[in-house]
């Protein structure tokens, strides 16, 4: 489609005639013009069919060398990635030999699903899967013969090859897609549908097509072929279902079984003509529709019973529903109208200039929401007269919360012209074309056309860019073109290419980007467009926006994989300084190398800004990682992974010497100062590249160590199956091959060789474990053994790589940069994710480890407990870096302690068992112990490293040790108390107090500071202290504390458990032994501790007594609990009995100062209760009808309760409990208010006992006994009643 025309070379193509002088320029098959013409794309070889066949090799030498200087054009250029089975080559060999015409001799295709690449040449049909290499890979040849001789076209086998119409059925589709990159499908068929003869053709099973033939069925119909699908039936075996269309508008459907196929006609009103309504005059109506067959990707799995597919016809795009099952029955769930009058829905028809339009052909993204269409129209321009192609791009999307009946489909985007104006070509050239999406960049369209050029189209900078597919014209022609499968759910690789001659290609996302170009306004003539410069400027634009250096496919090819793409999302980019920098780096260790000398280095590493990157642009860290993960040029594909793998460790060797030579250059150089003081990050990378070389010899030393094993259990005659098999080596290929997918110029490289080769991406290797163990290495149908052996070998590939870092480290720990706010590789995310993925199998498998004899058993639990080791490191080492770099770490903290629990106590059961199963008929306690320690020994080790307490609790409780338990807890120091704390807190909730203090007399400190929450022991052990102030202050809090405290019973240590609440009496018991400590301290102020002690003593007294006088409903109710003084005080006022009365002033006069003021309210409402316990009328009148003297005033007066109240609270004798004054908050009268004791008070007990009903009447006489009251005491003269008769406010 856009390939060049034909011309003359020029004399760039003279230059290079070395370089191609085995090429021989011949005519093209059919005499059609390319789209695109030469000005729009310069600097490509001269056109022409093949000459007689051509190695691949030939091809590549036919590629322009490229210089380093050339502004990237290498990143814009197609990458080898695969031969073609020898089988092919022999086949093409023939055929070209035979003379059969070069146009029609191949056909092929690729199938993602599969990842099968398939080829017709001649009468054979040959099948492998692309992404194996050459050493790995099965070829299978389908013969064709009995297919084209049973239908009469066994002479015209060669011109019906390009007919034929193939799709593959993995019946392993349970499976993900892509994720079993080890081997091929083993179970696969295929269905074929020739277009012309309308032969459909089954191979149930394709390992086994020689002995069994395929099954054939010949379509009654006139009409061609023009599409074909097939889906495998879940419930059935090899069997699967096929639907094809015809352009005389008919779906047909075929159910095809090992024994037989069964078509059925299926009638949808399809129709070659258009609907009513649909003006014919510019629509195209022809033998080409319906166009094509997809199945809808949406939401589709294996086991799912019904599968859509849509369908493309003249003017709309139809959905079908297909039942796997029952009857398969097709039914349409909706249709979308493309081509009609409203511009919105798709493609708006009667514009001007318009004569007919095409849609050619659909796809549908991974995700299936976005539906691509190719649209063809043809168009005339009105002042020229001359007529032209528009190809588009129409994209839709599904709507919203719409449903199945209304329009469910919009446009995503506006339509992208992809050739505004392009040749008229015939519906032949045009019905030939294909379209693909997915691949990268993201969103790109693949356009395949029958003359066998292909071309991608992609969105890029706010304007449609296309990269033309192109190669040496001996390559042949493009047969077809697919995607990297995704891994692990990730987005769709690179593009992939099957060509006629020359193997298979990959094309990275770079060449896309780089190598794009704008469309030609005009492809007609040979002058060229306003365009032809775009793709200079496009590569000069882009290389200069980006920052990308051009990188070739050797040591540095990581570089240019489509993983790292600093400069295409612009995260790391990198200036013309930083490649300088990088280039005298590099000539300076090249110098060092070879001198030994490193004058003025510093200097000029300085002067060139070479310390002013961190991370992975720092240009010694890429050095460092250019070092390690250098390509071998001597490894290929075709001698095997046997000779292969014989070269790593040579390799691995080589790399690890040449990265000390590189640290000694940077320590002689003084670059190594500064790269700890400027960029400790890149100087950590540089040296985890040499943790992780270390690490890859020792794993390369580990799988020949198993290979050998391999080959001493399976015996000889197994050879290189032996030395390729088994947990690791699986592993090896699942990173090769996932490194490959995402760097495609690495595809031409064997699994193994990328693996030994990516040193700095050993994280890689747990993602893997992470992501496939369960489904990929250890699957659920594999034998137990089986499991356990490989799963242990996974084990101690993890426990070595570990090893291998820890002991690099510990021999260059003087080259690190302090450690601060840094987290090593092996403390990421993924690394220990990785881990916990195999020891969680690990754990899954202890439960059949009765499967295994007694040395099995224990080498299991043996790789167990090193992973668990390594496991734990990884996340304590992460845990610590957290907080220094000001990150949460909570919830990777109870991750943490939640793994470590379950792996510890695992592995302590399995222990405990070893030990019962050894010792079975004995019942020796001091051999059982012995045992037990010695196999726990490493494990106790683990948990002390990591605080795992219950674990080390369970070993003494089992042991019963007292020493270990007191060695633990001295060597298990935490800021919280460590271990220590806990046996405090296992010993306390056992009710084994008594064990608990005794340890107190070894562990003082850390005992107290347990004991802070349980004060009913705290007192004793500040006793034992001889710290008596304090036990003083413990036990009065204890006493006056809340009833819900729980308190430890001593007496039932080792009983239940009990706990009893604090009774009244256990309160009086504490609050005098509280009285003890403090006169036994007799620190400062002790007498004041006393006074308030003897006062809460009072308390407790009163409301025994006040809980005496209750009734027994409200005594039961109240119980042995604490009343709060308030309380007491209302039960004293409520009971409204004259000595309680009484009490409740003592009440406040036991109390604090602070409860003073914060009740005076309270206060009040006592005063008013003392006065109403005394008949003051009728005492006012006795007194003036009998004539009381002054001595009988005061004797009557003595025994009312305000004359004793007013004495208690204001009298000589009063006290209180912290040496306040009642006059303070209330004082007596009113006039004495503004005492400066009384700053509190804000009323008297005169203006309370004024609001009193007797007080108009006997007022003189209340106020008499108040203050009587608050002059007597006990030695005191009885004070004369004539001295307050004055006083008196009734006057």
């Amino acid at each position: 489609m856009f390939s060049p025309p034909a011309k003359k070379s020029g004399l760039s193509a003279r230059k290079n005639a070395f370089d191609r002088r085995d090429e021989v320029s011949t005519p093209l098959a059919e005499n059609r013009r390319p789209l695109l013409d030469s000005p729009a794309v310069p600097n490509r070889p001269a056109t022409g069919t093949p000459a007689p066949w051509a190695s691949r090799l030939s091809v590549l030498a036919r590629i322009p060398p490229v210089r380093k200087s050339d502004s990237g054009d290498e990143a814009h250029r197609p990458v080898y990635i695969g031969e073609f089975p020898q089988e092919v080559r022999d086949a093409q060999i023939i055929s070209s030999q035979n003379r059969v015409p070069a146009d029609t001799s191949i056909s092929g295709g690729m199938d993602k699903a599969t990842s099968f690449a398939w080829i017709i040449c001649g009468n054979k049909l040959f099948i492998w899967n692309h992404l194996l290499t050459a050493a790995s890979r099965k070829c299978i040849i389908l013969d064709l013969t009995s297919v084209t001789s049973e239908n009469g076209e066994m002479g015209k086998g060669y011109s019906q090859n390009n007919n034929w119409l193939v799709c593959l059925i993995n019946w392993d589709g349970s499976k993900k897609t892509g994720s079993k990159v080890t081997q091929q499908s083993s179970s696969a068929g295929i269905v074929m549908c020739n277009k012309k003869t309308r032969t459909l053709v089954f191979w149930p099973d394709i390992y086994n097509a020689n002995r069994v033939p395929p099954l054939t069925c010949v379509i009654r119909q006139n009409y061609s072929i023009n599409s074909l699908i097939a889906s495998a039936i879940p419930s059935a075996t090899n069997s699967c279902i096929a639907l094809a269309c015809s352009s005389d508008g008919v779906l047909c459907r075929f159910l095809c079984t090992p024994t037989g196929i069964e078509p059925k006609q299926i009638k949808h009103g399809m129709s070659s003509t258009f609907s009513p309504g649909v003006d014919s005059s510019q629509l195209v109506a022809s033998n080409g529709y319906p166009r094509s067959l997809i199945w809808h990707t949406f939401s589709h799995s294996s086991d799912d019973t019904t599968r859509q597919f849509l369908l493309l016809t003249n003017h709309e795009i139809r959905c079908f529903a297909l039942e796997l099952s029952a009857e398969f029955n097709v039914s349409e769930l909706w249709s979308h109208e493309i081509i009609g009058t409203d511009g919105d829905l798709g493609i708006q028809k009667d514009l001007a200039g318009q004569k007919k339009i095409w849609p050619l052909d659909l796809d549908i993204d991974a995700d299936g929401k976005v539906i691509t269409v190719l649209v063809a129209i043809l168009c005339k321009d009105r002042v020229t007269s001359s007529s032209y192609t528009e190809y588009s791009l129409l994209t839709m999307q599904y709507k919203s919360g719409v449903d199945i009946g209304e329009t469910i489909l919009e446009k995503k985007a506006p339509i992208q012209v992809i050739v505004p104006k392009a040749r008229v070509e015939d519906e032949e050239f045009l019905f030939s074309m294909r379209l693909k999406v997915g691949g990268k960049p993201a969103g790109s369209a693949f356009i395949l056309s029958g003359d066998g050029t292909a071309t991608v189209s992609h969105y890029w900078m706010n304007s449609t860019k296309l990269y033309q597919f192109d190669l040496p014209h001996d390559a042949g022609k493009v047969l077809d073109a697919s995607v990297f499968p995704a891994i692990d759910d990730s987005q769709d690789g690179a593009w992939v290419v099957l060509t006629e001659k020359a193997g298979v290609w990959a094309i990275p996302e770079r060449a896309v980007v780089l190598g794009g170009v704008e469309p030609p306004e005009r492809s007609l003539s040979r002058k060229g467009s306003s365009n032809d410069r775009s793709l200079q400027e496009e590569r000069r634009n882009f290389s200069i926006a980006g920052n990308i250096a051009p990188r070739r496919a050797s040591s540095e090819v990581w570089d240019a994989g489509d993983r790292q793409r600093a400069g295409l999302t612009g995260v790391a980019r990198r200036s013309p300084q930083d490649e300088e920098s990088e280039a005298l780096l590099s000539q300076l260790f090249h110098d060092f190398l070879l001198s030994g000398q490193v004058d003025g280095v510093l200097d000029k590493l300085k002067n060139s800004r070479a310390f002013e990157r961190e991370g992975e642009t720092n240009v010694f860290t890429r050095i460092s990682k250019s070092i390690v993960d250098t390509l071998a040029k001597h490894w290929t594909t075709t001698r095997g992974p046997e000779i292969a793998l014989s070269l790593a460790s040579a390799q691995l060797v080589a790399k690890q010497q040449k990265h000390q030579k590189f640290l000694q250059f940077l320590a002689l150089s003084k670059c190594h100062e500064e790269l700890c003081s400027r960029q400790r990050e890149s100087m950590q990378t540089i040296m985890e590249h040499g943790e992780k070389l270390a690490g890859m010899i020792q794993m390369r030393e580990l799988q020949n160590t198993i290979s050998h094993e391999s080959t001493s259990r399976l015996g000889s005659s197994y050879g290189s199956d032996a030395q390729t098999s088994g947990a690791l080596w699986d592993l090896i290929q699942l990173v090769g091959e996932r490194a490959r997918r995402n760097t495609v110029l690495l595809m031409d490289r064997d699994n193994a060789e990328v693996f030994y080769s990516k040193v700095s991406d050993l994280e890689e290797v747990f993602h893997c474990l992470e992501k496939q163990l369960k489904d990929v290495i250890i699957s659920e149908d594999m034998p137990a053994p089986v499991k356990f052996r490989r799963v242990c070998e996974l084990s101690s590939a993890c426990v070595m790589l570990f090893h291998a870092a820890f002991q690099y480290k510990s021999e260059y720990r003087l080259w690190y940069p302090p450690p601060e706010g840094l987290t090593p590789w092996y403390a990421k995310s993924v690394v220990w994710s990785g881990l916990w993925s195999v020891a969680s199998i690990m754990l899954q498998l202890l439960n059949e480890a009765n499967r295994l004899d007694g040395s099995e058993k224990f080498d299991f639990y043996s790789n167990l407990e090193l992973l668990t080791e390594v496991l734990l490191e990884s996340y304590s080492t992460a845990i610590t870096a957290k907080p220094e770099r000001k990150e949460d770490h909570r919830t990777l903290l109870e991750e943490y302690w939640t793994r470590r629990d379950a792996l510890l106590d695992a592995l302590y059961n399995q222990v405990k068992s070893f030990v019962e199963a050894k010792l079975q008929d004995e019942e020796n306690k001091e051999q059982y112990n012995d045992t037990l320690m010695t196999l726990s020994s490493k494990l106790l080790s683990i948990a002390k490293r990591h605080e795992a307490y219950r674990t080390m609790w369970s070993i003494y409780c089992d042991l019963d040790d007292s020493e270990l338990l007191h060695n633990l807890m001295h060597e298990s120091m935490g800021p919280k108390g460590g271990f220590s704390c806990f046996v405090f807190k296992q010993l306390y909730e056992s009710k084994q107090l008594s064990k608990l203090m005794r340890l107190g007399e070894e562990f003082q400190d850390e005992l107290a500071t347990f004991l802070k929450l349980h004060p009913d022991l705290l007192w004793l052990h500040e006793v034992f202290l001889h710290q008596f102030s304090s036990a003083s202050e413990t036990l009065h809090a204890l006493s006056v504390s809340k009833d819900d405290r729980p308190v430890s019973s001593m007496e039932d240590a080792g009983a239940t458990g009990s706990r009893c609440q604090l009774s009244l009496a256990s309160r009086k018991h504490f609050l005098n032994l509280a009285k003890i400590s403090a006169m036994a301290g007799r620190d400062a102020g002790y007498e004041l501790k006393v006074k308030r002690i003897d006062a809460d003593l009072r308390i407790l007294q009163l409301q025994e007594e006040i809980l005496r006088l209750l009734p027994d409903e409200e005594k039961q109710l109240v119980g042995e609990k604490l009343l709060p003084l308030t309380d007491l005080i209302e039960l004293c006022l409520k009971i409204q009995h004259p000595e309680l009365s009484l009490r409740a002033f003592d009440l406040f006069s036991w109390a604090t100062a602070s409860f003073l003021r914060n009740n005076t309210s309270l206060l009040e409402e006592c005063w008013r209760n003392a006065a109403n316990q005394d008949n003051w009328g009728k005492l006012y009148q006795r007194s003036m009808t009998e004539g009381w003297s002054d001595e009988s005033t005061m004797e009557e007066l003595k025994e009312t309760v305000l004359f004793q109240a007013s004495s208690k609270c204001y009298g000589p004798d009063a006290e209180t409990s912290d040496g306040s004054r009642f006059d303070e908050v209330l004082p007596l009268r009113l006039e004495s208010s503004d005492h400066p004791d009384s700053k509190y008070a804000s009323s008297s007990v005169e203006a309370v006992l004024m609001q009193h009903k007797d007080y108009p009447e006997a007022g003189k006489l209340m106020l008499t006994a108040l203050m009587l009251g608050s002059v007597w005491g006990s030695s005191s003269t009885p004070p004369s009643v004539m001295d307050y008769e004055g006083s008196s406010p009734m006057k």
